[in-house]
């Protein structure tokens, strides 16, 4: 088990290992990147692998982060910048600074505090965590768990009867705004999940599962974890009418049969009061058409490169969103968010926020609760820094004279 301890200096936080009642100090996590092969090293292959890979090539996995290279800042110097304000508005509610937490399918797997310590970090560092509908967790518990703002993302498996329960619950509980995604027609092909076996690992029979035991059993501590925990769980917010929670079994059949079209949003919203997010845009067509279908926001994403190969990064996609909504709706992104500065960049081409996913996943994956609240103390400080940096005292004062774009770049402004 992994147990967080903080000195003076936030830069000089670690983890610790107590192995056979000595512990280890793994290297200092001085920025999140550092939680990458802490993840690494406590998690199964198959289920790091599952948060750390994307589809196919993975192409666009890369480019999500390699992207942010081509975008260079331009500062104002010899300006006061003592006090900063990082905190912003979005989806209605007031966060601490621009970020908040992307729904992660499968977080209770790697690690049992799950969704519901992912919650409680996010609240307890002022800003929102979104719960993905393929969560180890209730959606009732996760609201209790956290002190802030939780929104709940929906898959439609099991059907509209299923889903439509679980947005009433959502309603009930008192989510502040609702996440559709529609870039899932069908599971991109993950090559690493086919390789690790997790379909047989998730679902397989024991014989299936055989040749691919070795590497769970290669990490004793995760295995004791995970059964203290109750093993494999059921899906608990996706209730099968006469059937109750469906089996954490083949999420790509389920996506298969789960498909959201625009039909569907008819429905949705009038099911949702509140705020209605579509997740999953890249062109603006449509997020032009997700604004007249009643959305309230879009998320510019490629689904973390997990989906299509070789679509753009997001934050490439992300200023023909912009002037395609043209002020009507807000535009969030995700895509390749692993620094404050990658946060300000986004903001300064027309982001109100950014989704953070496997920014903060791996220090769930690494520390469970304690890495989450440790991932976005690094990212507020980043954006606080880059901010005083620049010259700039807000985070609504950024813009795209903050940032210089590569020339490769097309429609830029179109």
């Amino acid at each position: 088990m992994f147990k967080a301890s903080w000195s003076e200096l936030p830069s000089c936080w670690s983890v610790q290992m107590n192995k056979a009642s000595r512990k280890v100090a793994s290297p200092r996590v001085v920025c999140v990147h550092d939680f990458q092969p802490l993840a690494r090293r406590r998690l199964p292959k198959a289920v790091f692998d599952y948060l750390d890979g994307g589809a196919d090539g993975e192409v666009t996995l890369r480019e999500n982060c390699r992207v942010f290279d081509d975008v260079t800042f331009r500062p104002r110097h010899a300006v006061a910048v003592s006090d900063c304000d990082v905190r912003t508005r979005v989806l209605g509610v007031d966060v601490s600074f621009p970020a908040l937490l992307a729904p992660v399918g499968y977080s209770r797997l790697m690690h049992p505090d799950g969704e519901a310590g992912a919650a409680r970090a996010a609240g307890a560092a002022g800003t929102a965590y979104i719960l993905s509908t393929i969560s180890g967790h209730r959606v009732e518990d996760v609201k209790a768990a956290s002190p802030g703002p939780v929104c709940f993302q929906l898959y439609l498996m099991g059907g509209r009867d299923a889903s439509e329960a679980v947005i009433e619950r959502a309603r009930v509980v008192g989510c502040s705004a609702l996440v559709v995604t529609i870039d899932t027609p069908v599971a991109g092909l993950r090559e690493r999940d086919y390789r690790n076996g997790m379909k047989e690992l998730m679902s397989g029979s024991l014989l299936e599962k055989i040749p691919f035991l070795p590497q769970v059993l290669a990490r004793p501590a995760w295995v004791a974890s995970f059964l203290r925990d109750g093993g494999l769980s059921t899906l608990p917010n996706v209730i099968i009418p006469g059937q109750g929670p469906m089996d954490l079994v083949d999420i790509s059949a389920a996506l298969a049969r789960a498909a959201v079209t625009w039909n569907d949003l008819g429905w949705i919203r009038r099911l949702w009061p509140g705020p209605l997010v579509i997740k999953g845009v890249l062109t603006g067509d449509d997020a032009r058409r997700a604004a007249d279908e009643g959305a309230d926001a879009v998320v510019v994403s490629n689904h973390g490169g997990r989906q299509l190969d070789g679509v753009p990064a997001s934050l490439r996609a992300l200023p023909e969103v912009v002037a395609a909504v043209n002020g009507q709706i807000e535009v969030l992104m995700d895509g390749g968010i692993r620094r404050g500065t990658d946060i300000v960049k986004a903001i300064c081409l027309g982001a109100r926020a950014v989704l953070c996913g496997r920014a903060y996943a791996y220090g769930l994956a690494a520390a469970g609760e304690a890495g989450v609240a440790r991932a976005l103390e690094i990212l507020r400080a980043d954006v606080e820094r880059t901010l005083k940096l620049l010259g700039c005292t807000s985070v609504a004062a950024l813009d795209r004279s903050y940032v210089d774009v590569s020339a490769n770049w097309r429609r830029v402004d179109s």
